[in-house]
């Protein structure tokens, strides 16, 4: 289905990689707290205490540092996915130009490298939105050895913004303070593109026909929903991990490292614990990434008209 090179005279198919991050900005409120918070029965409950404690306003909490980073954030690591895979697809081919057909081994090799990337330059606009939605849950002393560090429930919140919340990072814990949670996230991100990409890429191409040049809207809508259902609910565990490691430092420090938190957590609450926030990660992810997909591919479309398509 499609997956052979350009058809002479035809377009060849859009690259879709640099659509946009199958980690994309969205309200993600709801979905820390479950993962990092307590006191939470479920999604709902969640969401009902949520809304009633900080309004409408509480599901963007911590939004503003990832919109002003977002766009930089995704032009850099969708642009090393593509030339990374380009570039693999062009060693590999005796015949560059003549649009060589995707392998297996250059789209995992493409995403493992955009996983690591993404490692270094999301960790910190995750760390900053997660430690800013925390400072408002209830802080729960778990050990009388644990003090904290900033200020009890109902008093002045520990950070008063995202610059602030950085300031206050550097000065207590140093830079290295700013990548809290960069195992985790390592370990959520690299299989998580790979689970990403390549589903998008190969049911593309199983979906079209081998006499069209491109995806239709349809294809690409469901291939999109597919893959952000399929990378979201597999990337769970760990971002349940990566959202505990991160959160942890508002009040108190009660773990040591990927490991330990594994550990604590498992022994306190359960195998389940893992799993928490599985349902909202994986019902936004079909309908976001189908639409980001969509509105990606038919923009291109738009914009490059009869112009053959190329390559990001």
């Amino acid at each position: 289905m499609g997956t052979g090179p350009a058809r002479a005279g035809a377009l060849p198919r859009p690259r879709p990689w640099a659509a946009s991050s199958w980690k994309t900005l969205r309200p993600a409120g709801s979905e820390t707290r479950l993962q990092a918070g307590v006191g939470y029965g479920n999604t709902l409950s969640c969401i009902r205490t949520v809304y009633k404690k900080e309004s409408v306003f509480g599901f963007f909490k911590g939004m503003s540092f990832p919109l002003a980073s977002i766009a930089v954030y995704n032009s850099v690591v969708f642009g090393v996915f593509s030339n990374t895979q380009r570039f693999l697809s062009q060693h590999h081919s005796r015949e560059p130009e003549a649009g060589p057909p995707h392998t297996l081994s250059d789209l995992l090799l493409a995403s493992m490298v955009a996983g690591v990337v993404s490692v270094g330059l999301g960790t910190p606009v995750d760390l900053i939105k997660i430690r800013l939605q925390m400072q408002t849950q209830p802080f729960r002393e778990t050990s009388l050895s644990l003090k904290p560090r900033a200020v009890a429930l109902g008093e002045q919140p520990a950070y008063q913004g995202p610059v602030h919340c950085i300031a206050t990072i550097v000065r207590t814990e140093g830079l290295a303070g700013l990548y809290r949670g960069a195992g985790a996230m390592m370990l959520r991100d690299v299989p998580g593109y790979c689970l990403y990409f390549i589903p998008y890429v190969f049911l593309t191409d199983w979906i079209t026909p081998e006499a069209c040049a491109d995806p239709s809207p349809y294809a690409v809508w469901l291939a999109g929903g597919v893959a952000g259902a399929i990378s979201w609910g597999t990337a769970t565990p760990m971002d349940v991990v990566k959202s505990r490691l991160q959160a942890d430092g508002v009040y108190l420090n009660k773990y040591k490292g990927v490991l330990d938190c594994i550990s604590q957590s498992y022994q306190k609450e359960g195998l389940k614990v893992f799993f928490r926030g599985i349902t909202v990660n994986a019902v936004r992810g079909f309908p976001m990434s189908a639409a980001m997909f969509l509105g990606y591919e038919l923009s291109l479309r738009a914009i490059r008209g009869d112009y053959p398509v190329t390559s990001p």
